[in-house]
């Protein structure tokens, strides 16, 4: 946790992908529809405080929302859903946070908690890459 606020002291904005270094930062994969698992992302974001849903794109797979974090910063989140054959979407995030300065981290632990809640949900549909 150390090294990414250090990190987020430059940088602000985080992202996910297959190729992550970080685990935690790998491109999620469950055994459903895309449209499956679009219902539960954007149930997801609507349950939780400090999100608000702003655009949603499903033709494209993307969902636009955006967090206020607790020092009243304002981050995009944008959540990419790819429907690799009929039962089975892979989800990414790409988190920014508005203005100059590193989020100390704060991205990070946003695609964190969206992929924390994500998998409680749909943990009987979890699949590694």
């Amino acid at each position: 946790m150390l090294k990414r606020t250090l990190i987020g002291l430059l940088r602000s904005h985080e992202t996910t992908g297959d190729k992550a270094k970080d685990p935690l930062l790998k491109t999620r994969y469950y055994k459903l529809p895309k449209d499956q698992v679009w219902e539960e992302v954007t149930a997801v974001l609507k349950k939780t405080p400090g999100y608000k849903l702003l655009h949603e794109v499903q033709n494209v797979g993307e969902i636009l929302a955006e967090r206020k974090t607790m020092t009243g910063r304002t981050q995009d989140v944008t959540l990419t859903l790819f429907g690799i054959n009929p039962v089975k979407t892979a989800v990414d995030i790409y988190s920014a946070s508005r203005g100059s300065m590193g989020d100390l981290g704060s991205n990070y632990r946003t695609i964190i908690d969206i992929y924390k809640q994500l998998d409680r949900k749909l943990a009987s549909y979890k699949i590694e890459g």
